[in-house]
């Protein structure tokens, strides 16, 4: 099938949105957080199995899934999507906000919302899977949905292919997935080669001798040598990382004791940093441990440093062969997209479907603000006060983003798949 024609195809599953309109703000109106996405997961599994074409797979990697629709001879194409909430507050003031509490993997009670546009990922790929089960007769191959948990704290995938993902369905040729971003509502942007950094995070704990606060000279403040080792971290980047190369290294939280009158006997710092390559994250690793231990000996603290790892992402990797040819359907079928969309910092675990394999795979960048508010930011130079991911108020525009974000997840796979 020429690729000119696969618009066409589209258009002739009449498949009506308006029900995934309303799916889409269930899903966000019961979010669930990582690694406890149980009902969201029979969720998806019931819509998928009512489409009638799919074998099912559940349980996979925790409550990851995935459907099966095989079309005879052909390529194999993994579509996916992720399904875990985050641990805030929502203040969008929707009518389908999210009220949800759920306890963490702590035992905390956190409200959860759906600040990172998950529930939209998977309501358009519901929506693909439907659409292209309905157009089997313009495609050939077998299509794979995967719908993978706890991808926010970087282990959703990996534990998948651990649970042997690729037992349980064929390996496929191909792997695609998509994220909405704080861009345009309708636009879709993706680049061949690096579009998301890799990302790490580490918990390091360091030591002092507590005692009362009105005879500090008798203790090893913990407090002050986190303070100083934040300092310090903040010169990374901007003094060891060769400016043409992209780094960030953030300190997200800063935690040592519990009252004004006390000095604790340790501190926790969390770290997280992004990088492209890997001499880079290396480079940043060295210089962390570097600073923490030396700032431990000039504060005389009694114990060495604690460094954990609590995450890791892979950076996504676009391989340019699919790449192109992804970006020649989207240039065809999309009034707004961009072939050359700039790299994030934002990270993803979704390119170890991939590359576990050395499957080559393809990501892209999904709009999801308003069109109105978008083109007045911009009319402003505002767009810095729009909110975006991971934000109390992040609240994509319905429409058009789930147009364009099921469109695409289609046209990928049968850039692939089309006869």
């Amino acid at each position: 099938m020429p690729e000119t024609n696969l618009s066409d195809i589209l258009k002739t599953a009449s498949v009506q949105l308006t029900p995934y309109e309303d799916l889409y703000k269930y899903f966000h109106a019961h979010p669930e957080l990582s690694l406890q996405e149980r009902s969201t997961s029979e969720k998806v599994a019931a819509h998928l199995s009512a489409l009638g074409a799919y074998e099912i797979h559940t349980n996979i990697g925790g409550y990851g899934l995935a459907g099966v629709l095989r079309n005879g001879a052909g390529k194999t194409v993994l579509l996916r999507a992720d399904m875990d909430a985050l641990p805030v507050k929502e203040l969008t003031g929707l009518p389908y906000a999210s009220s949800v509490t759920m306890k963490d993997a702590e035992g905390v009670e956190k409200p959860v919302m759906h600040a990172c546009g998950h529930d939209m990922h998977m309501t358009c790929l519901l929506a693909a899977a439907e659409i292209l089960a309905k157009t089997q007769h313009a495609w050939t191959g077998t299509l794979i949905v995967v719908f993978q948990p706890n991808e926010e704290r970087g282990g959703g995938a990996q534990a998948m292919v651990d649970d042997g993902l690729y037992s349980k369905v064929p390996v496929p040729d191909h792997v695609f997935g998509q994220h909405v971003m704080r861009m345009r509502a309708g636009r879709i942007g993706s680049r061949p080669g690096t579009i998301m950094a890799a990302a790490d995070s580490l918990k390091i704990t360091v030591f002092g001798r507590g005692g009362h606060g009105s005879l500090p000279h008798q203790t090893v403040d913990p407090a002050l040598l986190a303070a100083h080792i934040v300092v310090r971290l903040q010169g990374i980047v901007s003094r060891e990382v060769d400016p043409t190369d992209l780094a960030v290294v953030t300190v997200g939280s800063l935690q040592a004791g519990q009252t004004e009158n006390i000095i604790a006997d340790r501190a926790e710092i969390g770290l997280d940093f992004r990088t492209v390559k890997l001499e880079t994250r290396d480079q940043i690793i060295s210089a962390v441990r570097r600073i923490v231990e030396a700032e431990c000996m000039a504060s005389g603290s009694p114990k060495p440093p604690v460094f954990t790892p609590t995450r890791r992402f892979p950076p996504t990797n676009n391989e340019r062969h699919v790449a192109d040819q992804v970006a020649a359907s989207f240039e065809r079928h999309f009034e707004d997209f961009d072939a050359d969309t700039p790299r994030s910092n934002v990270s993803e675990d979704f390119s170890i479907l991939a590359t576990c394999k050395g499957i080559p795979s393809c990501f892209w960048f999904l709009g999801g603000i308003d069109t109105q508010r978008w083109d007045q930011a911009v009319s402003e130079n505002t767009i810095e006060e729009i909110a975006g991911n991971h934000s109390a108020l992040f609240a994509p525009a319905v429409q058009p983003t789930m147009r364009a974000g099921v469109d695409a997840l289609c046209l990928a796979a049968l850039t692939i798949l089309g006869n």
